[in-house]
Protein backbone atom coordinates (compact mmCIF):
# COMPACT_ATOMS: atom_id res chain seq x y z
CA UNK A 1 0.00 0.00 0.00
CA UNK A 2 1.31 3.45 -0.90
CA UNK A 3 0.15 6.94 -0.03
CA UNK A 4 0.81 10.37 -1.56
CA UNK A 5 1.11 12.89 1.28
CA UNK A 6 0.38 16.61 1.64
CA UNK A 7 4.07 17.39 1.02
CA UNK A 8 3.81 15.57 -2.30
CA UNK A 9 5.95 12.69 -1.09
CA UNK A 10 4.93 9.15 -1.94
CA UNK A 11 5.30 6.75 0.98
CA UNK A 12 5.60 3.16 -0.20
CA UNK A 13 7.26 -0.12 0.63
CA UNK A 14 10.96 -0.07 -0.25
CA UNK A 15 12.36 -1.99 -3.21
CA UNK A 16 15.84 -3.42 -3.61
CA UNK A 17 16.60 -0.56 -6.04
CA UNK A 18 16.08 1.90 -3.14
CA UNK A 19 18.83 0.42 -0.96
CA UNK A 20 21.68 2.70 -2.05
CA UNK A 21 19.57 5.78 -1.29
CA UNK A 22 18.51 4.31 2.06
CA UNK A 23 22.15 3.62 2.97
CA UNK A 24 23.03 7.23 2.11
CA UNK A 25 20.29 8.47 4.45
CA UNK A 26 21.71 6.34 7.26
CA UNK A 27 25.21 7.72 6.60
CA UNK A 28 24.09 11.28 7.45
CA UNK A 29 25.58 13.07 10.47
CA UNK A 30 23.73 12.16 13.64
CA UNK A 31 22.53 8.85 12.26
CA UNK A 32 25.44 6.53 11.42
CA UNK A 33 27.86 9.44 10.84
CA UNK A 34 29.25 8.57 7.43
CA UNK A 35 29.21 4.81 7.86
CA UNK A 36 26.93 2.30 6.22
CA UNK A 37 26.72 -1.30 5.09
CA UNK A 38 27.99 -2.33 1.71
CA UNK A 39 25.24 -2.54 -0.89
CA UNK A 40 25.80 -6.30 -1.15
CA UNK A 41 25.33 -6.77 2.61
CA UNK A 42 22.29 -4.49 2.59
CA UNK A 43 20.70 -6.57 -0.18
CA UNK A 44 21.19 -9.79 1.84
CA UNK A 45 19.61 -8.24 4.92
CA UNK A 46 16.79 -6.69 2.90
CA UNK A 47 15.91 -10.10 1.43
CA UNK A 48 15.90 -11.61 4.91
CA UNK A 49 13.63 -8.83 6.23
CA UNK A 50 11.14 -9.63 3.46
CA UNK A 51 10.78 -13.13 4.98
CA UNK A 52 9.34 -11.72 8.22
CA UNK A 53 5.54 -11.82 8.18
CA UNK A 54 4.87 -8.17 9.10
CA UNK A 55 8.19 -6.32 8.95
CA UNK A 56 8.55 -3.84 6.14
CA UNK A 57 10.95 -1.08 5.19
CA UNK A 58 9.23 2.00 3.79
CA UNK A 59 10.56 4.99 1.88
CA UNK A 60 9.31 8.50 1.24
CA UNK A 61 9.94 9.51 -2.37
CA UNK A 62 9.83 13.13 -3.51
CA UNK A 63 10.55 14.15 -7.11
CA UNK A 64 11.69 10.58 -7.90
CA UNK A 65 14.25 10.66 -5.04
CA UNK A 66 14.21 8.67 -1.78
CA UNK A 67 14.18 11.34 0.95
CA UNK A 68 13.14 9.33 4.01
CA UNK A 69 12.86 5.83 5.36
CA UNK A 70 11.69 3.82 8.35
CA UNK A 71 11.09 0.22 9.33
CA UNK A 72 7.77 -0.98 10.76
CA UNK A 73 7.32 -4.30 12.51
CA UNK A 74 3.83 -5.38 13.50
CA UNK A 75 4.06 -8.26 15.91
CA UNK A 76 1.55 -10.61 17.46
CA UNK A 77 1.24 -10.78 21.23
CA UNK A 78 -0.07 -13.24 23.76
CA UNK A 79 -0.53 -10.34 26.19
CA UNK A 80 -3.02 -7.49 25.75
CA UNK A 81 -5.66 -10.08 24.86
CA UNK A 82 -3.79 -10.94 21.70
CA UNK A 83 -3.74 -7.41 20.29
CA UNK A 84 -0.71 -6.83 18.07
CA UNK A 85 1.73 -3.97 18.60
CA UNK A 86 3.84 -1.93 16.23
CA UNK A 87 7.50 -1.04 16.49
CA UNK A 88 9.06 1.70 14.38
CA UNK A 89 12.79 1.57 13.79
CA UNK A 90 15.42 3.55 11.90
CA UNK A 91 13.43 6.69 11.09
CA UNK A 92 15.44 9.13 9.00
CA UNK A 93 14.74 12.04 6.64
CA UNK A 94 17.23 13.78 4.35
CA UNK A 95 18.82 16.57 6.41
CA UNK A 96 18.00 19.14 3.73
CA UNK A 97 14.28 18.29 3.99
CA UNK A 98 13.86 17.98 7.74
CA UNK A 99 11.18 20.33 9.01
CA UNK A 100 9.09 20.03 5.83
CA UNK A 101 6.58 17.50 7.22
CA UNK A 102 7.97 14.35 5.64
CA UNK A 103 8.87 12.70 8.95
CA UNK A 104 5.45 13.58 10.33
CA UNK A 105 3.83 12.02 7.27
CA UNK A 106 5.93 8.87 7.57
CA UNK A 107 4.91 8.45 11.22
CA UNK A 108 1.26 9.11 10.31
CA UNK A 109 1.56 6.37 7.70
CA UNK A 110 3.01 3.99 10.33
CA UNK A 111 0.19 4.84 12.74
CA UNK A 112 -2.40 4.16 10.01
CA UNK A 113 -0.87 0.75 9.26
CA UNK A 114 -0.94 -0.12 12.96
CA UNK A 115 -4.55 0.99 13.39
CA UNK A 116 -5.55 -1.08 10.35
CA UNK A 117 -3.91 -4.14 11.95
CA UNK A 118 -5.63 -3.54 15.32
CA UNK A 119 -2.45 -2.66 17.20
CA UNK A 120 -2.92 -1.43 20.74
CA UNK A 121 0.26 0.68 20.53
CA UNK A 122 3.06 1.89 18.30
CA UNK A 123 6.41 2.13 20.05
CA UNK A 124 9.86 3.39 19.19
CA UNK A 125 13.04 4.15 21.01
CA UNK A 126 15.38 7.01 20.34
CA UNK A 127 19.00 7.69 21.09
CA UNK A 128 19.37 9.89 24.19
CA UNK A 129 21.55 12.31 22.23
CA UNK A 130 18.92 13.01 19.56
CA UNK A 131 16.98 15.65 21.49
CA UNK A 132 15.46 17.20 18.34
CA UNK A 133 14.04 13.77 17.47
CA UNK A 134 12.54 13.52 20.97
CA UNK A 135 10.78 16.87 20.48
CA UNK A 136 9.57 15.66 17.08
CA UNK A 137 8.04 12.48 18.54
CA UNK A 138 6.50 14.47 21.41
CA UNK A 139 4.84 16.76 18.84
CA UNK A 140 3.23 13.71 17.21
CA UNK A 141 1.64 12.55 20.45
CA UNK A 142 4.20 9.91 21.41
CA UNK A 143 4.65 9.76 25.17
CA UNK A 144 7.67 8.67 27.09
CA UNK A 145 6.76 5.37 28.67
CA UNK A 146 9.03 3.45 30.94
CA UNK A 147 12.65 2.96 30.06
CA UNK A 148 14.43 1.63 27.04
CA UNK A 149 17.38 -0.63 27.83
CA UNK A 150 19.96 -2.17 25.57
CA UNK A 151 23.07 -4.27 25.97
CA UNK A 152 25.86 -4.54 23.44
CA UNK A 153 26.11 -8.20 22.48
CA UNK A 154 29.73 -8.56 21.53
CA UNK A 155 31.94 -11.36 22.67
CA UNK A 156 32.80 -10.12 26.13
CA UNK A 157 34.10 -12.79 28.48
CA UNK A 158 33.37 -10.68 31.59
CA UNK A 159 29.78 -10.15 30.49
CA UNK A 160 29.31 -13.88 29.85
CA UNK A 161 30.79 -14.79 33.22
CA UNK A 162 28.46 -12.35 35.00
CA UNK A 163 25.43 -14.07 33.46
CA UNK A 164 26.42 -17.56 34.64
Amino acid sequence: MAKVTMSGALIREAHSADLQAILELFAQPGVDDGKHLSLADAKKIFEKIKEYPDYKIYVAVLNARVVGTFGLLIMDNLSHLGSPSGLVEAVVVDLALQGHGIGKEMMGFAMERCREQGCYKLALSGNLKREAAHRFYDSLGFQQHGYSFWVELKEDEDQLLALR
